[in-house]
């Protein structure tokens, strides 16, 4: 095992994929992405499972969303991987993904705070997606629940209500949060 996975747990890793069905004779598995970024899947990238073990991918083929793992060259052997998830570390999606101007990795913006006019509404505890949406869960700051507001809360991450999103400072300027919040 790689020294920069000895100390990880699932917790402080980023969830990108997980390996499905084993396909044909010698292996190749099924990989269903949980990223935006399937450039990340190359030939020798690492990526670590949830017991911790380190795999190294040998291949990957988009079209037909399969993946091959270096020693894995069996059904059975890639059986035992079934429902297995990648993981991989927050500096190795950055230094395999190219963003573009103005973009920025959802995980940047955990933690942002969600501010509508001078309010502040909460905090981004993770982002959802629900079918083809994006929606940030919004831990409601404390001054708003003590008032009988929910404690969680969800905002679509459409231009209508986020106005701005500003990753390096983590804020998330957005109008009509409060009514979602009061909806709820």
């Amino acid at each position: 095992m790689s020294n920069r996975f000895r100390n990880s747990t699932p917790q402080n890793l980023l969830h990108v994929a997980t390996l499905g069905r084993t396909v044909g004779l010698k292996g190749d598995m099924k990989l269903n992405l949980f990223t935006d970024f399937p450039e990340q899947f190359i030939p020798n990238a690492s990526f670590t499972l949830e017991n911790g073990k380190e795999v190294i991918l040998t291949s990957y083929n988009p079209e037909r969303e399969l993946v091959h793992i270096q020693g894995i060259d069996t059904p059975e052997a890639a059986k035992a991987l079934t429902n297995g998830k990648l993981f991989t570390t927050f500096e190795a999606t950055r230094e395999r993904c190219n963003l573009s101007e103005g973009e920025f990795f959802w995980f940047d913006l955990l933690g942002a705070s969600v501010i509508e006019g001078e309010t502040l509404l909460g905090r981004v505890q993770e982002i959802e997606r629900i079918g083809v949406q994006d929606y940030l869960l919004v831990a409601t700051d404390e001054a708003l629940v003590t008032k009988g507001m929910p404690a969680t809360f969800l905002i679509p991450y459409i231009d209508h209500f986020i106005k701005t999103s500003d990753a390096a400072s983590k804020v998330i300027t957005v109008e009509g949060g409060l009514d979602l919040l009061e909806a709820s």
